[in-house]
């Protein structure tokens, strides 16, 4: 699949294969963050339940390991999105990169100039 591009939904834009691969990593890890998310807040669960003061206490460091782990899933998430965004960017360039008109100067297909979002 390395190499391979895909032609996204309805506008033409290739995204590499490479770029898949990334995204394809990335969902990984979050699962399996969130896999482990599901077995911290099962025992933080048991542990509540329990009343047993030292699981009590050793939940204090459960739920720091919990909300390390969202943080993780949020900065993958945000590097996903980041990722997502150059390599749109980038196929966009391509599909956008315009014309020369007959005085030799250049021109992007629709005549008006592409706003970026901030």
């Amino acid at each position: 699949m390395e190499g391979d591009a895909y032609s996204g939904p309805g506008n033409g834009a290739q995204v590499d294969g490479k770029v898949l691969q990334t995204f394809q990593k990335s969902f990984v890890q979050v699962q399996n963050i969130l896999d482990q998310n599901r077995l911290l807040i099962n025992e933080i669960n048991q542990n509540h339940e329990s009343k047993i003061p030292d699981n009590l206490s050793r939940n204090v460091g459960l739920i720091r390991e919990l909300n390390s782990n969202i943080r993780r899933v949020v900065d993958l998430y945000a590097d996903l999105s980041s990722s997502f965004t150059k390599s749109m960017d980038a196929s966009s360039e391509g599909d956008s990169a315009g014309t020369l008109k007959s005085d030799g100067k250049a021109s992007n297909a629709s005549g008006q100039k592409r706003i970026r979002p901030g």
